[in-house]
């Protein structure tokens, strides 16, 4: 049988994002999600030795609507996850498939160098990564 190609991170991960500060307000954040079309913002690190957070519309609606606060009064560092669980761009998809599973998340940024190069999702890992081999 022929091993099949190792297909990595970096070929399935989508390299458009977009990022925040976390002092930007919740209402900041929602119009560059909807001005970018993106599901999640990633959050910046503050210094060299800080962890990246992330924001999901999901945390949005848990966290600001249904407690009825306002997303202009509610920055983005009070709601976001940090720190993010990421990946290496050299890791096989399979693996991020198990880390995605073992921890319950769809999506994770792709690491390299301490740096962001894009986002990887289930979706990206299946359609991108699965779909051209079958």
């Amino acid at each position: 049988m022929k091993p099949s190609r190792l297909i990595k991170n970096s070929d399935v991960m989508k390299d458009s994002y977009v990022m925040v500060d976390g002092l930007h307000t919740v209402a900041e954040a929602i119009k560059l999600a909807v001005g970018n079309d993106v599901s999640m913002l990633l959050v910046n690190k503050r210094h060299e030795q800080d962890e990246y957070g992330m924001v999901l519309m999901s945390d949005i609606a848990r966290k600001v609507l249904a407690k009825d606060k306002s997303p202009e009064r509610v920055n983005v560092y009070e709601i976001m996850i940090k720190p993010v669980l990421s990946v290496h761009a050299d890791m096989d998809i399979r693996y991020t498939a198990r880390l995605f599973e073992r921890f319950g998340i769809n999506k994770a940024p792709v690491i390299e160098a301490g740096k962001i190069l894009g986002v990887v999702t289930y979706h990206d890992i299946v359609l991108k990564g699965m779909l051209p081999h079958l």
